[in-house]
């Protein structure tokens, strides 16, 4: 039991330290009166959005919950949900908010002092915006690791965790899909009146839709992506405790507790590799990301080599952490290979633009499917050797190793949005070329390092997912699914297509949205005097409404989707055909989900290779054929395909706690 208090230590450390560096931002003062102008905008839109969002997940948490414990009339009481199971879940989504809420909070105060920090050089700039994302970061960590460990300490059996995993993993659908339909309603609006059909650069103040862009950066990149890995982080340690207690019985709890460990050591090692991140050099900030995931990485190693040498007779544990630590760093460097602006596949398809915008979306899909193969490859090697070392409790520690070191890759997606934002109000606020230039250039690096830990996310959905339809099939006391059974081979099915399904629903609401976007735009262009020639200010009100409703009306019918869907063929066809359901939406949302965010980080970056002054360079017809390219990835991205690692798990953990009434 004291080892539990230990690491619920390191989890407090860890939020003692993000709020150090936030204090640290906010403490720094804001000199340019227009800027901070523009920044109070953004932050009182996305803040409008997020309090807008919270009623209504408040209401969908609570008719949930009534809903779970409503079990009881329905079935007897053994197996009804139990009520812990059911404050878990509350908890989980409590918390889920809490971690995108921090993250948000100080992405909007960070921005503009980013900004201003850049005016001095690289050096200055990146290390605010660094910390922002530091702060997001062991936020979500900190409080993941916390509530798994209290938890744990309260009721002794991660089975009655299961809702913790699902009161996030609620959370986190809806929040990435609302926030992911905002930001890409707000960016194609403003990108394809602005760019393509008036010429002028982005971020422009002209463009209505400036403001709502920038919001969007914030609720989908940074209130979005915290819940979302929340969730999958929290999700991973459930599983391996769970399956910990059934392969280790020998052991006691150390099975359980081995994983909280793990994390725990994590922890320290994103603290120590964020220190590192630093560098005057804007062609090196890659790198010093790269030096600061790799210490963390490497520091990890040791200390997961002693702790698993402390708790158990031999190390096959230690070589399963190791095992999914470097399957994500593959993973990883996969992505960076086909997104990077600096590598072939990405010019290539800035290339492709040179023949208009239907070559470019053909590059960019087909660079998508390609890259499925190399993380398919991955994750298989990761699932054989992982089951070989440690049976099914192996990959659940591999999913484990995999996002252990969450605290400083996260840091390193969520500075991106930041970065963004200050190259924004850099625009906006007239700050000059050199200091637009040089936040674009911390922003370039961001996009990359967003769509490493997109690789990552979903790297780790699968195995985390496996992991739990193992565990669905020993809690609904299934000793094997077989495919050949009609209702398990209907499941199978129903399973392929609904990451398909879901995600039409997200690119079909960001496409709808979009178009009240562009139409306001337009409308405000055509009918407001003095606009384009910059006389007269924008109605960015406007905007910033248009996305607010239609994000929050279009992302309840695929959150309702992914909770009922399972419900209904779990009841209807059984818990074998419940099965094949997971198993048939892991395989084909893991393959989507690559696809989706390799495609997307591709065409966005072709766009800013060719915004750099390469194949014509702004205002060119390669670069309008690229806008186009960038518009179609947008909601890949950042809307649909984030959401699919989420969806594969909420998915498992729906048929985990309604397994017991089957």
């Amino acid at each position: 039991m004291q080892q539990e208090y230990v690491i619920a230590a390191v989890a407090v450390l860890a939020l003692v330290y993000a709020a150090w560096r936030a204090r640290g931002i906010a403490q720094i003062e804001v000199t340019d009166e227009k800027a901070a102008h523009i920044a109070k905008a953004i932050r009182d839109g996305a803040f409008a959005f997020l309090h807008r969002e919270y009623r209504l997940l408040a209401l969908v948490v609570a008719i949930v919950a009534v809903l779970m414990g409503m079990t009881r009339l329905f079935f007897d009481a053994d197996s009804a949900i139990a009520t812990p199971t059911i404050i878990s879940f509350l908890i989980g989504a409590i918390l889920s908010v809490v971690a995108g809420n921090i993250g948000m909070r100080i992405a909007t105060l960070a921005n503009v002092r980013t900004a201003e920090a850049v005016k001095r050089g690289v050096a200055p700039g990146l290390k605010i915006a660094f910390s922002s994302g530091t702060v997001m970061g062991l936020s979500v960590v900190g409080l993941g690791l916390l509530g798994v460990t209290l938890l744990w300490l309260i009721f002794g059996d991660p089975n009655l965790v299961y809702g913790f995993g699902f009161g996030a993993s609620a959370v986190a659908l809806f929040a990435r899909v609302g926030g992911g339909i905002y930001t890409k309603a707000a960016d194609v609006g403003a990108d394809l009146v602005g760019k393509v059909e008036k010429g002028i650069p982005e971020d422009d103040p002209r463009n209505p839709a400036v403001i709502a862009d920038n919001v969007g950066d914030n609720v989908g990149d940074v209130a979005g992506m915290g819940a979302d890995l929340f969730e999958s982080y929290v999700d991973t340690l459930i599983a391996a405790m769970v399956l910990g207690l059934v392969a280790l019985p020998t052991f006691g709890t150390l099975g359980a507790v081995y994983p909280l460990g793990v994390a725990a050591i994590g922890i320290i090692a994103s603290v120590i590799g964020t220190l590192v991140v630093k560098t005057d050099d804007e062609s090196k900030v890659h790198g010093s990301f790269n030096r600061g995931i790799f210490l963390a990485a490497a520091l990890l190693i040791i200390g997961t080599y002693w702790w698993t040498d402390r708790l158990f007779p031999d190390i096959a544990l230690f070589w399963a952490v190791v095992t999914g630590l470097l399957s994500g760093v593959v993973i990883g460097l996969v992505t960076e290979h086909y997104t990077s602006h600096e590598k072939p596949p990405t010019q290539r398809v800035a290339k492709a633009s040179q023949t208009g915008p239907a070559t470019n979306i053909i590059s960019g899909l087909a660079l998508g499917m390609f890259s499925t193969a190399i993380p398919v490859i991955v994750v298989v090697l990761a699932i054989l050797v992982a089951y070989k070392l440690a049976g099914v409790y192996g990959i659940a520690i591999a999913a484990v190793g995999m996002l252990s070191t969450l605290g400083i890759t996260l840091a390193a997606d969520t500075y991106g949005p930041v970065a963004d934002n200050a190259a924004g109000i850099a625009e906006m606020a007239g700050m000059g070329s050199e200091t637009r230039e040089r936040a674009e250039a911390l922003d370039a690096v961001g996009n990359t390092t967003a769509a490493i830990g997109k690789g990552f996310a979903i790297g780790s959905a699968a195995l985390t997912a496996l992991a739990l339809l193992v565990s669905y099939n020993i809690v609904a006391g299934i000793g094997s699914i077989d495919v050949l059974k009609p209702t398990v081979m209907a499941g199978l099915f129903l399973g392929g297509a609904l990451p398909f399904v879901f995600s039409a629903f997200a690119m079909e609401a960001v496409g709808k949205s979009a178009m009240k976007m562009v139409e306001e735009v337009r409308r405000q262009f055509r009918e407001i005097s003095g606009l384009m020639e910059g006389t007269t200010e924008p109605d960015y009100e406007t905007c910033v409404d248009i996305a607010t409703t239609a994000a929050l009306r279009e992302m309840i019918l695929p959150g309702i989707i992914a909770i009922a869907v399972p419900v209904l063929v779990g009841f209807y066809l059984g818990a074998e055909a419940l099965g094949g359901l997971l198993a048939g939406g892991i395989v084909t949302g893991f393959l989507l989900a690559v696809m989706m965010a390799n495609a997307g980080g591709a065409w966005d970056n072709a766009k800013k290779y060719i915004e750099a002054g390469n194949l014509g360079g702004k205002g060119s017809e390669v670069h309008k054929a690229a806008v186009v390219g960038d518009t179609v990835g947008d909601p890949f991205k950042d809307t649909s395909g984030p959401s699919l690692n989420i969806l594969i798990k909420l998915m498992s953990i729906v048929a985990l706690v309604i397994a017991p009434l089957l």
